[in-house]
């Protein structure tokens, strides 16, 4: 049964970074289309960006240019590389894998890591 557990978040002020990780195991992380979601209180939950196995990235709007989704296979981690944070990235942060990638079916989910910004 396929693991995600992430790791990284904290409080950090705005116009500041923060790294995320994702270590997946019991699954074939090469193969697998990996992408982090995040979800504020009582917002709906909402994609950030993903990663293909052959390492072709997308990403939302609201963080183009500022984040930066990054697989290292042989480590089975991906990451999310945020810059320039503000306010509005508040939110829990939450790595999924699927096993396509078009589609794609997002069907292992981590626990969650929670990133607060604020001065």
């Amino acid at each position: 049964q396929g693991r995600l557990k992430e790791s990284g978040g904290g409080w950090v002020q705005p116009g500041d970074s923060l790294r995320l990780s994702c270590v997946v195991s019991g699954l074939a992380f090469s193969t697998l289309h990996m992408a982090w979601f995040r979800q504020a209180p009582g917002k709906e939950r909402e994609f950030v960006g993903s990663i293909m196995g052959r390492g072709r990235t997308t990403y939302a709007d609201s963080v183009k240019g500022r984040f930066i989704v990054a697989r290292e296979n042989a480590q089975n981690t991906v990451t999310l590389e945020m810059n320039n944070l503000t306010p509005e990235d508040t939110a829990t942060y939450y790595c999924a894998a699927s096993h396509t990638d078009y589609g794609p079916d997002y069907i292992h989910w981590g626990q969650g890591t929670q990133v607060t910004v604020s001065s």
